[in-house]
């Protein structure tokens, strides 16, 4: 059984995080998509920006493609986290979005997406 992923139960963490003396809080949060944590985040440490994991992220976008597509769109989406400026990440961005959007919207939706 892992750990359950509600609002609450991140409450709970989170709590415990400062209840051990992190009490400035994070500046920068990641993580995947659950609710519960960034619902609890907001509460506990409202000043915290968040980031979805480029891991997750990733395995949500592949998995809206089809297998044979998969191996060279992961090269791609790497492309754009890798990049060492904001303009070549967006155009990496742009790049994956225009080449996949017409026959897999879900898949650059789901990129689009946080």
């Amino acid at each position: 059984m892992g750990f359950p992923e509600s609002e609450q139960s991140w409450m709970e963490a989170l709590f415990d995080l400062k209840g051990r003396g992190f009490n400035q809080g994070a500046s920068l949060a990641s993580g995947d998509g659950a609710l519960g944590f960034w619902k609890a985040l907001a509460k506990i440490f409202p000043r915290a920006q968040h980031q979805r994991c480029w891991v997750h992220k990733a395995a949500n976008i592949l998995n809206k493609l089809p297998d044979s597509l998969q191996e060279k769109s992961k090269e791609q989406l790497h492309d754009i986290w890798m990049n060492e400026t904001k303009e070549e990440a967006e155009k990496s961005f742009n790049l994956f979005v225009e080449t996949y959007e017409a026959k897999y919207p879900k898949a650059t939706e789901c990129l689009s997406k946080d």
